[in-house]
């Protein structure tokens, strides 16, 4: 108060007319106003910055953990029943005691941070520890053959960075958390679209209009910071697949088989989140590096049966099916399934896009073999492309995602009514195995288990 008299004191001396001591203060207030709001855009601005950094490196180093895998088994494949289950037991171990909440996807996390009430709660799940944990576990697993993608681990950093940010503006920390995620689906897969409709359908479940621009210039952000260190790709690489009107009906059926497949895989690691019931639920709860060291056993048998195709991301397979390079083994789907739901219990980082993309195109690819004479002239790229978007509709349970993804993905615009149809039928079919989606159900567990016990009732008084 006395320094606004000494203002208008000074302004008065100094023989300013009245209106323009008026102007300058509403300048002068207006610019202080401005300071937060530049400041909050900003934030989302270099965070996406950072999280296109996070997504290059951990795709590098994704890689790399792949590669070093393949050189060793490659020479004797046998030795991944030694190495798999090691590097389960010991990755598990790690997530459990040394970077807790970093099991998993990852997003379930995210979604949970947004609707945390505790904020000691909301921090543990997307802190800088949890985020440096979740990156070196994954590349421990994936350096152990685990059928695990980056994507959803990718999700969560890019969520954690956005976090760190947003303590410098706590009130923006729910659009922060939306943008840090989604950012990270879309450097991940150079797919900005997919990130954008992916933070409005799955993350947010509702569209946050006063925060919508600056989660898009997040996501920006990070889409070009991405390509400006790996170049602007197409992450299958580009396919102008169609499919003729003839062969209109596969895309029902297919989408059908897709939905129902990835409603089991989503009602499995639900069951397995809850806890099963009886004495293997017990077993699992007193020794899980055992559990996770059994489901690295499982998976390497699984890399063992389809020649080393299940193990790691799948995206090479996928992409090979994709472009016709290789047919595709009518084992690898079910395996590269089966080692997935293994890899996901386990209790180790992982994420699902780039497997439930691998497990799509190996349906696509076996229906091309086996239906052959019912789809004359067929290309095998349309149905690897319909597999794709049903199944990963089908374990998500977002349809929208699922189609502009894979439309992203392979910069394919003939197939996208099919691609739309496939998704709804997929989503449908789904919903009829697993009530609830995936990502949403796990983290309402995750909140369950984090609430406060409530307290008891206190005993009725006895009537005397």
């Amino acid at each position: 108060m006395a320094g606004t008299q000494d203002e208008a004191s000074h302004e008065a001396r100094s023989g300013a007319p009245k209106g323009s001591r008026r102007a300058i203060a509403r300048l002068r207030a207006a610019s202080r106003g401005a300071y937060p709001l530049w400041r909050g855009r900003l934030l989302f601005l270099v965070g996406g910055i950072g999280v296109g950094l996070a997504a290059v490196l951990m795709a590098k180093g994704a890689d790399l953990a792949q590669a070093g895998f393949r050189r060793i088994v490659e020479p004797e494949p046998l030795v991944a029943l030694i190495l798999t289950p090691a590097g389960f037991a010991l990755a598990a171990l790690l997530a459990l005691t040394v970077f807790p909440n970093s099991q998993g996807s990852g997003i379930p996390q995210v979604i949970a941070a947004r609707h945390a009430r505790d904020a000691g709660y909301r921090q543990s799940l997307i802190s800088p520890r949890v985020a440096v944990g979740k990156v070196l576990v994954l590349f421990l697993g994936l350096f152990c053959g685990a059928s695990a993608g980056r994507e959803g681990p990718t999700v969560q950093v890019g969520a954690a960075i956005m976090a760190a940010f947003g303590r410098l503006t706590p009130e923006r920390l729910p659009g922060l958390l939306l943008a840090g995620g989604a950012a990270g689906v879309a450097a991940a897969f150079n797919t900005p679209l997919a990130g954008i409709v992916f933070g409005i359908e799955e993350l947010g479940r509702a569209y946050e209009a006063r925060s919508s621009a600056l989660i898009a210039a997040g996501i920006v952000a990070a889409g070009l910071t991405s390509i400006w260190l790996s170049g602007n790709y197409t992450y299958f690489g580009t396919t102008q697949a169609t499919l003729p009107a003839s062969a209109g009906w596969i895309v029902p059926v297919l989408a059908l088989v897709g939905g129902l497949a990835g409603g089991v895989f989503s009602r499995l690691l639900i069951l397995f989140a809850r806890g099963l019931p009886g004495r293997a639920g017990r077993l699992i709860r007193r020794r899980p590096v055992l559990f996770a060291a059994l489901c690295g056993l499982g998976v390497a048998g699984c890399g063992l049966a389809s020649g080393g195709a299940a193990y790691g991301t799948g995206y090479e397979e996928a992409r090979a099916i994709l472009h016709g390079d290789s047919a595709a083994s009518l084992a690898f789907a079910p395996l590269k399934f089966v080692a997935t739901v293994l890899s996901s219990v386990s209790g180790i980082p992982g994420g699902l896009f780039a497997p439930s993309l691998a497990v799509g195109a190996g349906l696509g690819g076996t229906v091309h073999v086996m239906a052959q004479d019912l789809l004359p002239g067929v290309e095998v790229g349309a149905l690897v492309l319909i597999g794709m978007v049903a199944y990963l509709a089908g374990v998500l349970q977002a349809p929208i995602t699922s189609f502009v993804i894979v439309t992203e993905m392979t910069q394919n615009h003939a197939l996208i009514i099919p691609l739309m149809i496939a998704a709804l039928i997929a989503d449908a079919a789904s919903k009829a195995i697993c009530r609830g989606g995936l990502y949403h159900t796990l983290a309402e567990i995750m909140l369950e288990r984090a609430a406060p016990p409530e307290p008891a009732a206190p005993a009725a008084a006895e009537r005397g």
